[in-house]
């Protein structure tokens, strides 16, 4: 099997490529060592999307919190930490035994249970222990057998009844909701990575913007797919300041490469054309810029079939202009070996265009609109000295037919004065003709 790439995400390469792209690195894993001392010089930036994927984000003078929260209390109890969940786990079921309790240990203290040797409503019922010890006994159905209801106090039947039906309604809350925290995709997350880096250089001529993903689990990421957007501040027309402003970034949305078959590492690419934000910017103006991009990926986790969501970002001083990464995919005799060692490293591509996408393209279209005046220069030449060639052509078949013309007058010429000639002398004279010439 060869190298070439059927998809452009792929990368497959051989061993010996890989090799040779090891030499060409540091031991660091990002190329020379000029990197980090051009990006060390860039200012601290605030992120908006941590490197892990949490949101740098902290909401405060929010009205009516707690009954918000509250109206919505099962996702409230789903998102908590497992510290507050176990905690609420506990208390639920203590709080409705010592509720039911007292419950109980009123109908005894009521009907006097509590002093008469023979109990009315609920048998060997005598204390507060004894009313708990039997709230605990009717909500778990554990029914020792030594207390019990009795058909003479319809109030603690209808107790009993109604604990039960209470007791099944936490039951399936609160197993409900620590199912679906323990359900929840969230650690997929852990185990599907993004390159620490991402880099800027050419791919089938075009200036791109590319970071790698991937899959640390053999389960598939089912429907796995990408997205990317930069957020930047800027100022509109009206004079209206946006601090962080939402631009989607194409990485082949609308032609369906954004859908990924995520087996092994991926690279991602963003082409930097006329409808990238990028477009204007050289490899000078992102080193003192000042923008996000956060890159998602979003797919199903195949045990579950939920979906989970991946995220990261990258600030200006994490692009290397001029990098590529290295090879992590390579081939074996009888399949394919990934080296996840391999996924954070990149190499130097020195013959990267150090200006933006946009003076790329003009520079290209001035050089090919000078070679299609030169072809039309050449054309017109070429023209003129055909047409010359021509009229010379022209100008000596006309000279040959006029040589030949007076030449054939001379030789009509002579002949006609040969016969007169002959004519005039006698018949002895003339000279005899053989019949052979004849």
């Amino acid at each position: 099997m060869g190298s070439v790439r059927s998809h452009r995400y792929s990368i497959v390469s051989s061993e010996e490529d890989g090799m040779k792209l090891a030499t060409i690195a540091v031991p660091n894993g990002y190329g020379n060592g000029n990197v980090n001392k051009v990006h060390g010089e860039h200012q601290h930036q605030s992120r908006f999307v941590r490197k892990d994927g949490h949101c740098n984000v902290h909401f405060i003078n929010m009205s009516e919190k707690g009954q918000r929260y509250l109206a919505d209390i099962f996702t409230t109890c789903v998102d908590i930490r497992w510290r507050w969940m176990l905690l609420i786990f506990c208390l639920s079921f203590l709080l409705s035994w010592l509720f039911f309790g007292l419950v109980f240990w009123l109908v005894a203290l009521t009907y006097g249970d509590l002093e008469n040797e023979t109990q009315i409503c609920v048998s060997n019922v005598d204390s507060f222990t004894a009313a708990f010890l039997f709230s605990v006994e009717t909500q778990t159905t554990i029914g020792y057998g030594y207390r019990y209801v009795t058909e003479e106090c319809p109030i603690a039947v209808f107790m009993v009844v109604f604990q039960s039906i209470v007791g099944c309604i936490i039951d399936a809350f609160i197993i409900g909701a620590v199912m679906a925290k323990m359900a929840k995709p969230k650690k997929r997350n852990e185990t599907l990575v993004f390159s620490h880096y991402a880099t800027v250089a050419m791919r089938d001529g075009k200036l791109c913007l590319m970071w790698r993903v991937g899959n640390l689990r053999k389960s598939h990421l089912v429907e796995a797919h990408v997205r990317a957007q930069l957020l930047k501040s800027r100022t509109t027309a009206e004079g209206e300041f946006i601090p962080l402003d939402q631009v989607d970034i194409d990485v082949g949305f609308d032609s369906g490469i954004d859908r990924i078959f995520l087996v092994s590492p991926i690279t991602i690419v963003h082409e930097i054309d006329e409808d990238s934000p990028f477009y204007e910017m050289s490899k000078q103006e992102l080193e003192t810029s000042e923008f996000e991009i956060v890159v998602i990926l979003e797919g199903m986790v195949e045990a579950t079939a939920m979906t989970t969501q991946c995220r990261s970002s990258y600030v200006a001083s994490e692009i290397l202009w001029g990098y590529r990464f290295e090879p992590v995919l390579f081939e074996e005799k009888n399949y394919y070996k990934v080296d996840y060692s391999r996924f954070d490293n990149t190499y130097e591509v020195p013959s990267t265009p150090q200006c933006s996408a946009r003076e790329l393209a003009e520079r290209r279209s001035n050089t090919s609109s000078l070679r299609n005046s030169f072809c039309y220069e050449n054309e017109v030449a070429l023209e003129k000295v055909e047409m010359e060639e021509e009229l010379e052509e022209e100008g000596n078949r006309e000279m040959r037919s006029v040589e030949v013309d007076a030449l054939e007058d001379r030789i009509s010429d002579a002949g006609s004065d040969e016969e007169h000639n002959l004519d005039s002398l006698p018949l002895e004279s003339r000279p005899l003709t053989a019949e052979s010439e004849i």
